[in-house]
């Protein structure tokens, strides 16, 4: 018997396999210890695993955290809440940072998010982000301001 699997399915396990892999080599890591490979992984970890949300969070947040999107408030609940319709409709993801910066108990960073969607055009958003360290490492809090750009910016 001969099983097929369409092309894009297949590159999309290998993809999450690769990624899997990635994230066992980068997972004690919190964004004190190296802010840019954060900024890559969470996107990804959130949008593209099976890994529980929660557990992600955990490992990158501490339990009080509060995530300020262009004024909105996302606690972790709400984080949690979007990780399923983000995983249900991206189909890949990747960020590109262009400055990170961590001093004492403040992180800055300045980056862009593709993601490609499953229906649609792929979205890219430029994101400004100002957060907050507690003592162990994990955001405790996180303002962010953002606007969307076109792939080639």
């Amino acid at each position: 018997m001969v099983l097929a699997w369409p092309v894009g399915r297949l590159m999309v396990h290998l993809m999450a396999l690769c990624r899997r892999k990635l994230m066992s080599m980068v997972s004690d890591r919190t964004p004190a210890k190296d802010l840019t490979a954060f900024l890559v992984m969470f996107p990804e970890e959130m949008a593209m695993t099976d890994e529980d949300p929660a557990a992600i969070l955990d490992r990158y947040f501490t339990a009080d955290f509060v995530q300020y999107n262009d004024g909105v408030p996302f606690d972790r609940a709400k984080l949690i809440a979007h990780a399923r319709p983000s995983r249900k409709n991206v189909v890949d993801c990747r960020v590109e940072v262009h400055e990170a910066l961590t001093t004492g108990d403040r992180v800055a960073a300045r980056y862009t998010l593709f993601a490609e969607m499953r229906k649609g055009p792929r979205v890219g958003t430029e994101i400004y982000m100002f957060g907050q360290l507690a003592s162990d490492g994990r955001l405790s809090r996180i303002d962010q301001i953002t606007r969307e750009v076109p792939e080639s910016d």
